[in-house]
């Protein structure tokens, strides 16, 4: 990568479809184009939300997107790479260097699904290596940026509350994936207290913005995350940047994240059980495997590796005769 192009500013055109995941992205320095619609739709909210957007973060009309000059296109759904790029972008930009960012593990089947995208002049790029595992990719070349978060400066566990704390929006109308049962079964045997979108469902406190979650789930004793099958939950890697202990099921990416000395993960609920209780009666052993899961987030989820990572990409892709981004380049790069 040339010293031109890792200082370009590049104008990137996308939507929004996880508020958090693109408040982290839009840290790194470019210029990023939401496009919106009246009602905000799916994927046309724009700066919508609690997030503190910054200044380099536009919404744009979505009839006006096809007017505007860009350097990439950046799908983050199927709608957007099915249905959106051909509504609202022209002929010219959808030649454009184009990035599916991949949210999430196959729904359909967890190993047999290939991937919408079938293209080898797109790069598909997973938030985890679960993901990139799963999917069938095909000819698309695929690389994995893991998360990256922040949390406000100052702010760090004290788990003086003895309850469990579960972070998940729309818990009670997402079902078994999200483990909604297992929340409620495991809530009638320890404390345990949700919160996220709509968690007033299931007597939950609601949402809480964004900026104040940290400082509020600070002081639960453990973090739990009841979710079966999912990508890895950004809540998770910001529980653990303040040093929670972490407590879940071992499945997915969590296998590899939560490691021995900063929490617990199990597929038995009995043990899961018994591994809160620990931490209910031990807040010792709550502040060791929080001190433990903290380390482990500054050196796998800062937000400096996460904004180079991306910035690499963004740059080797647009950087690249015709936005052609093939496996062959970027191997290796990150």
């Amino acid at each position: 990568m040339t010293a031109s192009t890792a200082t370009r500013r590049l104008r990137i055109l996308t939507w929004h479809i996880h508020g958090s995941y693109l408040y982290y992205l839009t840290q790194a320095n470019h210029e990023f184009f939401l496009p919106v619609k009246p009602g905000h739709p799916v994927g046309y909210g724009g700066r919508l939300g609690n997030l503190p957007w910054p200044e380099n973060v536009h919404d744009v009309p979505s009839v006006e997107v096809r007017h505007l000059s860009f350097d990439c296109i950046l799908f983050q759904s199927r709608q957007n790479y099915l249905e959106d790029q051909y509504e609202i972008l022209s002929e010219s930009q959808r030649q454009l260097p184009r990035i599916y960012l991949e949210h999430d593990p196959p729904r359909e089947h967890p190993t047999d699904t290939r991937h919408p995208v079938d293209d080898p002049n797109v790069l598909l790029v997973h938030v985890t290596d679960f993901n990139n595992l799963m999917w069938d990719s095909g000819r698309t070349p695929t690389r994995v940026i893991e998360h990256g978060v922040m949390v406000p400066e100052g702010v760090c566990y004290t788990g003086e509350q003895a309850c469990g704390l579960v972070v998940v929006n729309g818990l009670g109308s997402r079902g078994r994936r999200l483990g909604a049962d297992l929340f409620e079964q495991l809530r009638a045997q320890v404390p345990l207290q949700l919160v996220g979108m709509g968690s007033e469902r299931l007597g939950g406190l609601g949402e809480i913005p964004h900026r104040d979650l940290p400082a509020f789930q600070a002081r639960y004793r453990f973090f739990f995350n009841p979710i079966r099958y999912t990508s890895l939950g950004l809540a998770v890697c910001e529980a653990m940047m303040i040093g929670m202990p972490i407590v879940g099921l071992a499945t997915t990416e969590m296998v590899t994240v939560v490691q021995p000395g900063c929490g617990y993960i199990d597929t038995n609920l009995e043990r899961l059980v018994t591994t809160m209780r620990s931490l209910l009666d031990d807040p010792d052993l709550a502040h060791r495997w929080g001190a433990g899961a903290r380390e482990q987030a500054r050196q796998r989820f800062s937000i400096q590796r996460f904004i180079r990572d991306w910035e690499q990409v963004l740059a080797q892709v647009t950087s690249t005769p015709a936005g052609l981004a093939t496996s062959t380049e970027l191997q290796g790069t990150l």
